[in-house]
């Protein structure tokens, strides 16, 4: 539910604590407008500048997917398997419509790289995930 999503030709992945810590039980808490929401707004206006230059990645556009770690490492990481599973297949197989005819499905996301998270410990295992793909 915590999340943002730009189109474009290449995607960059993001992870940012935008909201604190929630109590037990509780994945998220109150938003964190200067560790939060200023990284999120500085990836989002590097991606604008990024793309507003036909000189920088001419004929390409750069597209984002970020993601709220909600300041916890074990939200982090499962929000970081959301990009591995961006990457699989569909399950199921192909399939076939009632029709017959093939379903028609989007193509898979071309994540290139993941930005984040912001404490050491939650980098360190997003990274031992990521890597793997």
């Amino acid at each position: 539910p915590h999340a943002i999503r730009l189109e474009g030709d290449l995607t960059l992945g993001g992870l940012f604590p935008v909201h604190a810590r929630g109590p037990a039980g509780v994945p998220c808490g109150p938003v964190k407008k200067e560790k939060g929401i200023h990284r999120l707004e500085a990836m989002l206006y590097a991606l604008d500048r990024v793309n507003g230059d036909p000189h920088v990645l001419p004929n390409l556009t750069l597209g984002a997917r970020i993601l709220d770690t909600c300041s916890r490492d074990t939200y982090a990481l499962e929000q970081a398997l959301s990009f591995v599973r961006s990457l699989l297949p569909p399950e199921g197989g192909e399939g076939r419509c009632a029709d017959g005819s093939q379903p028609q499905r989007p193509p898979p996301e071309r994540l290139v790289g993941v930005i984040g998270a912001s404490a050491s410990s939650v980098s360190i295992m997003v990274a031992n995930v990521l890597r793997l793909f």
